[in-house]
């Protein structure tokens, strides 16, 4: 069985409320099938079938009372929820956020992925504006970040073969053409240019860099 499907199997046998409550359950102790049934206040034949579903996918096991020997205690087994979680995956040479104008939304990814992780980083877009966006910059500076005065920088300009490339707006994923790794749907804050939609854009970037380098590997 590969990762993927014991993964999903775990899953599977979660999604019925009785057995997700035995798991509850044997997170604070080991209980007998009697205990559980008493617990969960259904038939002892329901009850077999939900620890017969979760033995089956690995989450707990069964061993006999040392005092009463008739008796058998469940365990949760102790790595069965380790590897839930979505795989972890290669850190990058350098990450290269995009925007169509790199003047508000890559920018600011840039500022948030320099202050929350020592992976190189840089910014560009597929059509640069002349100057960065006032709003990129004062979000950046509320929040103790620093968006430096250089110039927006054209995508083919800055791309390397080794970046992992994220494009953080809508237009630059669909020009790039597969050529991104990653697309993060971010709504252009310029296109009000108040401050409360520079702090959402700020707020939607800031949750998916945590979530990916939540994932990362560390380098070496």
């Amino acid at each position: 069985m590969t990762e993927l499907k014991r993964r999903a199997a775990v899953f599977a046998a979660l999604s019925d409320p009785h057995r997700l409550h035995i798991v509850d359950l044997l997170t604070l102790g080991d209980l007998s099938s009697t205990e559980i049934q008493e617990q969960l206040g259904i038939r002892s034949n329901l009850v077999a079938h939900h620890l017969d579903v979760l033995e089956r996918a690995r989450i707990l096991t069964r061993t006999r009372s040392e005092s009463d020997r008739r008796r058998s205690y469940i365990h949760l087994l102790p790595e069965a929820f380790d590897s839930l979680a979505a795989a972890t995956v290669p850190a990058p040479e350098r990450v290269l956020f995009v925007c169509t104008a790199n003047s508000a939304r890559s920018r600011i990814a840039e500022a948030i992925w320099r202050d929350t992780t020592g992976i190189p980083v840089a910014s560009a877009g597929i059509r640069p504006a002349a100057s960065v966006n006032p709003g990129a910059v004062a979000v950046a500076n509320r929040h103790g970040l620093v968006i430096d005065d250089r110039l927006p920088r054209q995508v083919d300009d800055v791309a390397t073969a080794q970046d992992l490339v994220i494009t953080v707006c809508d237009s630059a994923h669909e020009e790039l053409s597969g050529r991104d790794d990653l697309h993060w749907s971010i709504p252009d804050p310029a296109a009000t240019g108040t401050p409360e939609a520079f702090e959402r854009a700020f707020r939607m970037i800031t949750q998916r860099i945590r979530a990916l380098t939540a994932r990362l590997l560390p380098n070496g």
